[in-house]
C-alpha cells in the first residue's frame, strides 16, 4: 500500500496523488472515436460487429432487446434470496427518492401582480447503463431505476452487456421488473452510448444516457456530450475513508478494500493524521487481500500501489481539507465524533457517518443512491437523484398592475443594452393601453 506524508510532499508529488484514472480518459478518445462514427453510420451492423469483438459474443440485431421470455426465465433462475435482496432494496431506495418529488407546479408572488414559478416535469426519454464488464451489478439497476420510474420518464430503456453465452444477467433482469422496467437491450460499451445517441433500427434514440461504467463508456460520453445529455461523470469507483486516532484498524482496513476490489482502476485512500492507524491498517491489508478470491485481490493490490493508499496529515483539520479537494464519490466518516466532522466536508459525492455505516450499505440498500460522481466532479455535481430525471420549466405570469410595475425598468435595461424590439414590446403595450383609455 502506498503511504503519503502530506506535509513532506512538493506540489508534483500532490498532484500526483490527487490525479486518479478517471482523468486518463483523454487517451482512451483516440480508441472509442472510430467506433462512435461506426455506429452513427452503420447502425446496427455495427453494434452487431462490436458485440462479438469486445464481448466475444455472436448477436444478430433482432436479438439486442431482451424479450419478456427471458425475464420470466430469470424470475425462475434467480435465487430467492437474492430477489428478496433486491425487492429490499428497491423498497428503500424507492422512499428515499420519493420523499424528493418536488410539488409539479408552483408560483409566488414576487411584488403585487408579478408571479414566477416553475413547473416541473419528466423528461421524455433516458437510457440507463448497467454495466457488467469486472461482474454482475443489479444494485446498478436498482439505483437508476428507481429514481428515473417515481420521476415519471416517459421511456426507458436499458443498455448493459451481454454475458459470455449471450445472455443478460438474471439478476439485473428481475431489479428492472421490479424498478417497473421492461426494455433492456444487451449491448454494452462505448457502441451503446452512440447507439441511443444516434439511435440504430433496434436501439432507440434517447435523450439522455445516465449510469456508470468503464473509461471507454466514460470516453464515449464526453465525445457524445451535446448529441445526448450524458448526466453526471460516473467512472471508476473512489473513495477515503477519513479516519483518526479513535478509528478501529480492523474496520478501517476492511472499509479501505470495499472500492478497492472493483477494479484495478480503483482509487481508495485512507486519509489520517494518525501514523499509528496506518501502521496497523497496512498491517491487516495483506491478509486480507490475500482472502479475497481473483480477480478482487488483484484488483485490491493494483488499485491500492497505483491510485490508493493511505496519505497521513498533520491534524484533522488538514485532513478534511484533503478530502474537500479530492472530492470523492464514496466518504466514510470515521473520527471520534463524525457529525461534527462532516459538517466540514462540502465535496463528497456521498458522506456515511460512524462505524455502524459501511460504503457497502450505501451501494445497496441504505436508500440513498449509489450512482456519485468521480473524478473529483462532486465539487459541482450531486448524486443521481429524482432531479436527474426531470426539467424545470420557468413560469412567469403579471397582471396588468404588476406590468405596469416592471414596464419602466424593462424598457429602461432594453435600451441601455441596444435592443429596441425588447422595448418595443413594452412600449406598444403602453401605447394601446392609453389609446384604450382615451377612447
Amino acid at each position: 500500500m502506498n503511504i503519503y506524508y502530506w506535509n513532506r510532499m512538493d506540489v508534483d508529488e500532490k498532484a500526483a496523488v490527487m490525479r486518479r484514472c478517471e482523468q486518463d480518459i483523454k487517451s482512451l478518445q483516440a480508441t472509442v472515436a472510430p467506433i462512435v462514427d461506426a455506429v452513427r453510420n452503420d447502425g446496427d451492423s455495427a453494434l452487431v460487429r462490436f458485440t462479438e469483438e469486445f464481448d466475444c459474443v455472436q448477436l444478430k440485431s433482432a436479438q439486442f432487446k431482451v424479450k419478456k421470455k427471458e425475464f420470466d426465465e430469470a424470475e425462475e433462475l434467480l435465487p430467492k434470496k437474492i430477489t428478496r435482496a433486491i425487492e429490499k432494496a428497491v423498497e428503500n431506495v424507492r422512499a428515499y427518492h420519493e420523499k424528493q418529488m418536488p410539488d409539479p407546479l408552483w408560483l409566488t408572488p414576487v411584488e403585487d401582480g408579478v408571479f414566477a414559478g416553475e413547473k416541473i416535469t419528466p423528461i421524455t426519454s433516458c437510457a440507463l447503463y448497467v454495466p457488467r464488464g469486472k461482474g454482475s451489478f443489479p444494485s446498478v439497476m436498482v439505483m437508476l431505476g428507481v429514481p428515473a420510474v417515481v420521476a415519471g420518464v416517459g421511456r426507458i430503456a436499458v443498455a448493459t452487456p451481454p454475458g459470455p453465452g449471450g445472455e443478460c444477467d438474471a439478476a439485473t433482469l428481475v431489479a428492472a421488473r421490479r424498478c417497473g422496467i421492461g426494455d433492456v437491450y444487451r449491448v454494452g460499451g462505448a457502441q451503446a452510448v452512440a447507439a441511443f445517441a444516434y439511435g440504430t433500427k433496434k436501439i432507440p434514440k434517447m435523450d439522455k444516457i445516465i449510469g456508470p461504467g468503464s473509461g471507454y463508456v466514460t470516453a464515449a460520453k464526453r465525445m457524445l456530450f451535446g448529441i445526448i445529455d450524458v448526466g453526471l461523470p460516473a467512472g471508476p469507483s473512489e473513495s477515503i475513508i477519513l479516519a483518526d486516532e479513535t478509528t478501529d484498524p480492523d474496520i478501517a482496513a476492511t472499509d479501505l478494500l470495499i472500492e478497492a476490489e472493483h477494479g484495478p482502476d480503483s482509487a481508495a485512500l485512507l486519509v489520517t493524521d494518525s501514523e499509528k492507524l496506518v501502521g496497523q491498517v497496512a498491517a491487516k491489508l495483506p491478509a486480507l487481500i490475500e482472502k479475497l478470491p481473483e480477480p478482487r485481490r488483484t484488483f485490491c493490490r493494483t488499485g491500492l500501489s497505483k491510485y490508493g493508499g493511505a496519505v497521513v496529515t498533520g491534524n484533522i483539520d488538514e485532513s478534511v481539507r484533503f478530502v474537500n479537494d479530492f472530492a470523492p464519490e464514496h466518504l466514510e466518516v470515521l473520527t471520534s465524533d463524525p457529525f461534527d466532522t462532516m459538517l466540514k466536508i462540502d465535496n463528497a459525492g456521498e458522506m456515511l457517518i460512524g462505524h455502524n455505516t459501511p460504503i457497502t450499505l450505501g451501494n445497496y440498500c441504505l436508500g440513498v443512491d449509489a450512482i456519485l460522481p468521480t473524478g473529483a466532479f462532486a465539487r459541482t455535481f450531486s448524486g443521481v437523484t429524482v432531479y436527474d430525471f426531470l426539467k424545470r420549466t420557468s413560469i412567469g405570469y403579471c397582471t396588468e398592475k404588476g406590468f405596469d410595475a416592471l414596464a419602466p425598468t424593462a424598457r429602461t435595461l432594453a435600451e441601455y443594452e441596444g435592443f429596441p424590439a425588447h422595448a418595443a414590446a413594452i412600449v406598444k403595450r403602453q401605447q394601446k393601453k392609453t389609446d384604450n383609455k382615451n377612447r
